[in-house]
């Protein structure tokens, strides 16, 4: 049995909701700058199985309380913007609206992990008008949101690679050569918004 049960419903309602403002919000956007807000959105609804092993390695119970209260990534979509300002034009839209409170939220762009990570993290807790595990109506359900550039997106994503890519060998040179391009990559961001935001006369150097 799926372990999401009767609620998959309403987290697929909740992810449509968050996608279509992450949507509208960045269709606005253009229409004043002729720019829009991101280059690619993905979401999804984690898989059964993916949840259960998340469970199994937190030590709950394969339950729908556990992957919806306990666990806070059912729901998770990622932005990534072609600039800095975008991920947090993004980001200030979320938390504005209406029902949307912030359980969490991590700014690894500006306190950057120390492997080079860059990224910002939301966990939201979406009210909606169904029921929800803890019986509520209307019920809250939690979703992931990770934000980032192209740069960090594909820096990340190399990243992952390397971290499960376990034979990889230089594994040491490796995470230095990473760290190094991240720096480097924070720092072309850093110039491509200063550019752009001269082409708009808001200012730069």
């Amino acid at each position: 049995m799926d372990i999401y049960g009767e609620y998959r419903e309403a987290l697929e309602q909740v992810m449509e909701h968050l996608a279509e403002a992450i949507r509208r919000v960045s269709e606005e956007a253009e229409k004043r700058t002729g720019s829009g807000l991101y280059e690619h959105l993905i979401y999804r609804i984690k898989g059964d199985e993916s949840m259960r092993e998340k469970c199994r390695k937190k030590g709950l119970p394969e339950t729908a309380q556990s992957a919806l209260v306990a666990v806070r990534d059912a729901i998770g979509l990622r932005v990534v913007c072609r600039f800095v300002d975008d991920v947090y034009a993004v980001a200030e839209a979320l938390k504005a609206l209406p029902g949307v409170n912030v359980a969490e939220e991590k700014d690894y762009i500006r306190d950057v992990k120390p492997n080079g990570y860059r990224s910002y993290h939301l966990i939201l807790s979406v009210e909606a008008p169904f029921a929800d595990v803890r019986g509520e109506n209307p019920g809250h359900f939690y979703a992931e949101v990770q934000l980032r550039t192209i740069a960090m997106d594909s820096w990340a994503a190399l990243e992952h690679e390397m971290m499960y890519k376990h034979d990889a060998p230089n594994r040491k040179l490796l995470t230095a050569e990473l760290k190094r391009c991240a720096d480097e990559l924070a720092s072309c961001d850093v110039s491509m918004q200063t550019i752009r935001n001269m082409i708009r006369g808001e200012g730069g150097i």
